[in-house]
């Protein structure tokens, strides 16, 4: 079975995210793909970092009827700082050494690489899969990494928390049910 990993806080999931899934799942011939959202991120500001719960449900709305996609509770439930090389460990837990994993990454996490935790863990335990991302340089890529290439979505979180915050409109940005759920909640809206 070939199980890949996408990690990051989907701070909210967008339409970007789902085409690196869907382009992984294709280029890499995938059997399931499974989004990790993680619970306090190691490279990333938590200044506008919503509750887990809700970046979970999120991204089971977004990826609802796609049976080749799943979401992952485990750095949720685990709490703390969430470090993909302990996550990776638990994967390969549970779906034991025949399985190959492939931890996939956007060319945007390059210039962190060297602070995070046991990378040659991660490419012990899976192939590390870089997708070029608009705007930024694969200078860096370790040379264990397979690179895929998707189309060029000038999408981010940032941008859509920004827009949110702006009240301006982010349909076709995020799936409808995200933009309704972000609507319903009132998230990244000023207090």
């Amino acid at each position: 079975m070939k199980i890949g990993i996408l990690g990051g806080t989907f701070n909210p999931v967008h339409i970007g995210h789902l085409i690196l899934a869907q382009e992984s799942v294709e280029e890499l011939e995938l059997d399931k793909l499974v989004f990790l959202p993680s619970y306090i991120p190691p490279h990333k500001s938590r200044a506008e970092l919503i509750n887990p719960e809700d970046r979970f449900n999120m991204l089971l709305i977004a990826i609802r009827g796609n049976p080749i996609f799943e979401v992952s509770r485990l750095e949720i439930e685990k709490r703390g700082t969430s470090y993909s090389v302990e996550s990776l460990k638990e994967f390969r837990n549970l779906y034991g050494v025949e399985a190959e994993l492939f931890f996939v990454t956007g060319s945007d996490s390059l210039k962190e690489l060297p602070t995070w935790k046991d990378l040659n863990g991660i490419f012990r335990m899976a192939k590390f899969v870089v997708a070029e991302r608009a705007g930024y340089s694969l200078e860096g890529v370790p040379e264990e990494a397979n690179i895929i290439s998707i189309p060029r979505v000038e999408i981010s979180s940032s941008e859509i928390r920004e827009r949110v915050r702006e009240n301006s409109p982010i349909r076709y940005l995020v799936p409808d049910g995200v933009r309704e759920y972000i609507e319903k909640n009132r998230l990244y809206r000023p207090c």
